[in-house]
């Protein structure tokens, strides 16, 4: 038994050896067999230059040595918006999440594997000369010298600005720094760049320092780059999002093509810092730069992300990518940013690294972000710290409500450049097509004419249905240079006890446009007409009526001259017809769109109130106009009383409050559940003729039904 189990173990042993050489020589075979197989496609290494590359920063404190004198106990526990730590805080915040390996954030030589150090440099005066005088050179150089009464008297006399004896070598620095950031992305030795560095330029004209700016840092670092690196940079974009508009950066380049210039910022007319007529979105260049200037000017406050993303995505980043930059320059300034009580805006951190991200398409991605404005020492340094990290390499964060809606202020306002704008530019053209219409013609409402204003056409079909259907009739206006079809009115007017007057705009059109040539099909637009509600409704009540049109101007939708018109037109209707009633004429005024601010100005500036008995207004989007009482002050509680205005849900008005309510000067101000001129009249229809027959002391057909 001992033997036969002998035998088998050796059985198998011999066995498992057989298998073994077997497995071996097959292994073999497969070994020749692939080695003498063609090699397809060879070890190599990546063929990428971006990647590898790490992130420039450029940072030094020296630039915080330019700080305001202080004169009084209030400034140093309050101190000037332009505080030397805003540098300070924008650096450390990158050390706080390891984007940077500073331990005492002296700004050392290794900052770790992500970030590398772009030395700074004092900018020389050749350099600087490139864009400004060499008086203002001189002037700032000066300061150096001052004495102490001389700086404060100095800095009294200036736009905005603050000198002390280290301003002019604290000046030299940010415009250094900007040059080499720059250059070292222009060199292949970052792939893109960040220069912290202050104080801040945009504001700083040729001739002059203004706005927290002592020389434009943008501007110079643009100008040497074009000139020292003539094959390799022929077009340089400068996207500006500081909250306030770069006239500094503008003005340098005004008629120059090889730089593109856009920025966006608050205007509202002119009102806002720096306040000139520069910053207006219709300033598009001179020269050989006409067309290469671009300002997105927002009318109110209280924008951001929506804003923004909408205005990049319909503005920049197209005239970006027909542009063909070689590099890309962002004056990044973070005043717009949710929480600076400067810019009053709401720009997010995310929203900040998704336009980093667009911005980094261009160009190759030689992108180089040059810090410019921010008053919020946090809201700073979180909104550079999403910059960064877009920088380095990590994608955006998601927006906070990717949902909202942008400001209908703003949607107009980017249509407005787009519109512009696509005199110059191809990627606007299909938008806003204009094929066959050369607009330096002469536009008149004569037929013959090849280019005739559509809202005379819609005008004269009203006046032929009126005529037609009602009796209708023109009311002459003698002395206004406006079409005699302006104002209609039924027949027998001077015999009516009720008159209804409605003042409204040309109507709205409902269009469908060719997506290629940008062009309406008349065949498939509609024009909806919401003020016939009111005329039929006042015609079957046997009442008087009165219909004025105010037209708009027609090259240029600013809304403003239709305003004026309907002011004139109201005031003057007044003084020559309707005061000439009898008193008995009980008149109930109804506005539709921008005609409304013509009522309001006739309550204000006339005594109506013998026969006005309710004043409607539909307002839509349009801005509330308050009622200026020149005749007497009890006029504003009698307004109020005696109106109704029916604005958008989303109108500007109310805010972010639902219990927010408009001052009794503007009237009685309603909020409706809907938008567009054509719904809100179509839900509030019945409430304000109600409101008509209770000022005329008539009961409504609703009411008895009910």
């Amino acid at each position: 038994m001992t033997e036969k189990k002998t035998n088998t173990t050796s059985f198998k042993r011999k066995l498992e050896a057989d298998n073994n050489e077997n497995i071996t020589k097959r292994s073999d075979s497969v070994t020749n067999f692939l080695v003498k197989r063609q090699v397809i496609v060879p070890k190599v290494e990546p063929q990428i230059r971006y990647t590898p590359l790490k992130t420039g920063l450029c940072y030094d404190v020296r630039m915080r040595y330019h700080a305001k004198i202080f004169t009084s106990y209030f400034e140093y526990i309050d101190p000037h918006p332009e505080d030397p730590r805003r540098i300070y805080r924008l650096y450390k915040i990158l050390a706080e999440n390891g984007l940077i390996n500073d331990p005492m954030l002296s700004g050392t030589d290794d900052l770790g594997d992500l970030m590398v150090k772009i030395p700074i440099r004092e900018a020389t005066n050749e350099e600087i000369l490139e864009v400004h005088s060499q008086e203002h050179l001189d002037f700032i150089e000066s300061t150096s010298r001052m004495s102490h009464d001389e700086l404060l008297k100095a800095t009294e006399q200036g736009d905005s600005v603050y000198f002390n004896n280290d301003s002019f070598a604290s000046a030299k620095l940010p415009v250094g720094g900007a040059i080499e950031a720059c250059k070292a992305v222009v060199e292949g030795r970052v792939k893109n760049s960040m220069a912290v560095v202050r104080p801040p330029g945009h504001h700083s004209e040729p001739e002059s320092a203004g706005g927290f700016c002592l020389f434009s840092n943008v501007a110079v670092a643009s100008k040497n780059i074009l000139k020292h690196y003539p094959e390799s940079v022929r077009r340089i974009m400068i996207l500006d999002w500081d909250i306030h508009h770069g006239n500094g950066t503008q003005k340098a380049f005004y008629d120059d093509d090889k730089i593109l210039y856009v920025s966006l910022h608050r205007f509202e007319l002119g009102k806002y810092y720096p306040g000139t007529t520069n910053g207006q979105y219709d300033q598009t260049g001179e020269g050989k730069g006409e067309g290469f200037n671009c300002n997105i000017t927002w009318p109110v406050g209280g924008v951001g992300d929506a804003e923004y993303m909408w205005a990049f995505e319909q503005i920049v980043m197209p005239m970006g990518r027909e542009y063909k930059p070689d590099l890309v320059i962002i004056s990044a300034g973070f005043d717009a940013a949710d929480g600076d009580t400067i810019g009053q805006c709401h720009v997010s951190p995310s929203c900040y690294g998704h336009m980093t991200h667009m911005l980094k398409s261009l160009a190759n991605g030689n992108l180089c972000v040059v810090l410019e404005g921010g008053y919020n020492l946090d809201a700073i340094a979180r909104s550079a710290l999403s910059v960064a990290k877009v920088l380095i390499g990590e994608p955006p964060e998601e927006l906070p409500d990717p949902l909202k809606e942008p400001k209908p202020e703003a949607i107009e306002m980017i249509d407005k450049v787009i519109k512009l704008q696509s005199k110059y530019w191809k990627c606007f053209q299909r938008r806003h097509g204009n094929s066959g219409c050369n607009l330096n013609q002469p536009i008149n409402n004569s037929l013959l004419s090849k280019n005739f204003p559509l809202q005379d056409a819609i005008r004269n079909q009203q006046y032929e249905q009126l005529s037609k259907e009602y009796g209708f009739v023109k009311f002459p206006l003698l002395k206004l240079k406006l079409d005699d079809n302006t104002v209609l009115c039924s027949p027998n007017i001077y015999n009516k006890n009720n008159i209804i007057i409605l003042v409204h705009d040309t109507p709205e059109i409902w269009a469908n446009r060719n997506p290629i040539s940008g062009n309406i099909d008349p065949s498939t637009s509609v024009i909806i007409d919401s003020s016939l509600e009111f005329i039929n409704w006042t015609m079957e009540k046997d009442y008087g009526l009165i219909d004025i049109n105010i037209p708009q101007s027609l090259i240029e939708q600013d809304n403003y001259s239709a305003i004026i018109t309907s002011q004139e037109v109201l005031c003057f209707m007044w003084d020559n017809y309707i005061k000439y009633f009898e008193p008995s004429t009980k008149i109930s005024f109804v506005g539709i769109g921008d005609a409304c601010a013509g009522v309001v100005h006739l309550l204000g500036h006339r005594d109506t109130r013998n026969n006005t008995k309710t004043a409607i207004s539909f307002l839509g989007s349009k801005t509330l106009k308050p009622l200026v009482p020149l005749v007497d002050e009890t006029l504003t509680d009698w307004y109020f009383k005696n109106s109704l205005v029916f604005s958008n849900k989303n109108h500007t008005c109310w805010g972010d409050s639902d219990h927010k309510k408009p001052r009794k000067k503007y009237g009685r101000v309603l909020r409706c559940e809907t938008d567009g001129l054509n719904n809100i009249i179509e839900e509030r229809f019945d409430e304000a003729t109600d409101f008509i027959l209770d000022g005329f002391e008539e009961w409504s057909d609703t009411e008895s039904s009910s």
